[in-house]
């Protein structure tokens, strides 16, 4: 009877988070009360509520909120920290403008290409690299069609090769700063294999590994695609409407070469250190956190020097922190992922899909976890248009369910994490692909059909590639 209320309750939990997800609904609330009501049918099934080192408050009827009170603690003082800093970051970024001049400084040089399908790669990868200043896909995307659209249109590039290309431009670029990445990096640094952990490890030595080859192959496959689907469609231009401008960037060279690498900073300070610590053995190793802040001292004293006006300087620096405070959602949303799981921990759950994956182990089946995992993450985004959701509510459970396997938690990790964004781009309710289709006046499955050979393509290279390096 106790495995059958188990399996009950786990899977009308699961259920309505998953309908959560596909109705596009905020899905914190549902996480945490979901994980609350499964620690009190694990309590029903004579389980501890929150785990064996859990200390009871001694009411079990706020036991739940102690773990959820925990849970917050240690995740703010791990990765939770790092995301808040980034987000603070980034917002001061878009204060003093300095995103804008990256953007404008490396689109610049776009113009001078005049070849139709040369530009189809190579703006698919720029793309990619100004995600790294411009996280969010929809917003990247807002700002490349005030920015490139009109010249890729002026080269002659069609409507909907144009779309395609811009809505597929934030996908799975390798980057420290990534809130994934952080996330899955502080919960892998736990762990006795991986102790100390940091993001700068997980992306250079695992994720790009993967990510580089598979983002070169898909910009070669949007180059035969596009031209494919131009020659059938004989598509014409349209007119662009409703998108945002950018606004001209004023000032001499230097402030556009030092306000372009603001941005870009801390990431090129990892990738420094990591490079240096490979080529010389240098013993200096500098976090993404101290990277950040060492950033926002440097854009802080280049706005002193080029306003010369130390009130209003100091007056933008609040946007940093407003920024952190804007970051808490991702945050709230890695605790509630946590807790969902301890509910499912509770009732015994966890333990079970354990024991019955134990049995794959050297029967060459490693591979169905990931693939499952996979799959699981395709549906979802298909339906819902969100590319990170799933992935931060599986964080806490990647580990155990590798071990359990008896493969590598990156065979999991990275091609579930990669799935999730690349994908996005082929929902045809993803906010990126309805903001592109209503900014070109074309219907969000035309724009589909454009990305959705290049993303799909790209991600079975990737969990090809995934399979070969870690399983």
């Amino acid at each position: 009877m106790s495995t059958f209320i188990m399996y009950a309750a786990a899977i009308i939990a699961v259920a309505i988070v998953v309908v959560m997800l596909i109705k596009k609904m905020d899905i914190k609330i549902t996480l945490f009360l979901m994980g609350i009501i499964l620690m009190f049918v694990g309590v029903g099934l004579g389980n501890p509520i929150g785990g064996e080192e859990f200390a009871s408050t001694g009411a079990m009827w706020l036991d739940p909120l102690s773990v959820i009170a925990n849970q917050f603690k240690d995740t703010i003082s791990s990765a939770g920290f790092i995301i808040l800093i980034l987000g603070g970051y980034s917002a001061y970024m878009n204060t003093i403008k300095a995103n804008n001049v990256t953007v404008s400084v490396l689109t610049k040089p776009i113009a001078k290409i005049k070849s139709v399908y040369i530009l189809v790669p190579i703006v698919f990868l720029l793309g990619n690299l100004l995600s790294l200043v411009v996280p969010s896909a929809s917003n990247l995307a807002i700002i490349l069609l005030a920015t490139l659209y009109p010249i890729m249109i002026q080269a002659g590039m069609s409507t909907l090769t144009a779309a395609g290309i811009i809505a597929t431009t934030a996908t799975i670029v390798p980057t420290p700063l990534g809130s994934d990445n952080v996330a899955i990096a502080a919960e892998l640094a736990n762990t006795a294999e991986y102790a100390g952990m940091t993001p700068t490890d997980y992306v250079f030595k695992y994720h790009a590994i993967v990510s580089i080859p598979t983002l070169l192959l898909i910009a070669v496959i949007h180059y035969f695609w596009q031209k494919h689907c131009d020659k059938k469609a004989k598509d014409t231009v349209s007119n662009l409407e409703k998108v945002q401008q950018v606004e001209e960037i004023q000032g001499g060279a230097l402030f556009r070469t030092v306000y372009a690498i603001l941005p870009l900073l801390p990431i090129l300070l990892l990738i420094g250190v990591f490079a240096l610590q490979k080529i010389t053995g240098l013993s200096v190793n500098i976090s993404v956190e101290v990277a950040t802040l060492f950033s926002f001292v440097v854009a802080v004293i280049c706005e002193l020097i080029r306003t010369r006006k130390g009130k209003e300087t100091l007056n933008q620096t609040e946007s940093f922190f407003k920024g952190m405070g804007g970051s808490m959602p991702i945050v709230a949303l890695l605790v509630a992922g946590t807790i969902f799981v301890t509910g499912l921990k509770s009732i015994g759950l966890i333990t079970s899909l354990q024991d019955a994956m134990t049995g794959m182990q050297g029967n060459g089946m490693g591979f169905i976890l990931p693939l499952l995992l996979v799959g699981l993450t395709a549906l979802i985004v298909l339906l819902s248009g969100s590319g990170t959701a799933l992935f931060f509510a599986m964080v806490p459970l990647m580990v155990a369910l590798a071990n359990a396997a008896g493969i590598s938690v990156f065979a999991v990790s990275i091609p579930m994490g990669l799935a999730g964004n690349l994908l996005r781009a082929v929902s045809p309710v993803s906010a990126v692909v309805m903001i592109v289709a209503g900014s070109v006046n074309r219907e969000p499955l035309e724009v589909v059909k454009r990305t959705s050979v290049p993303m799909i393509a790209g991600t079975v290279i990737m969990f090809v590639l995934s399979m070969v390096m870690f399983l």
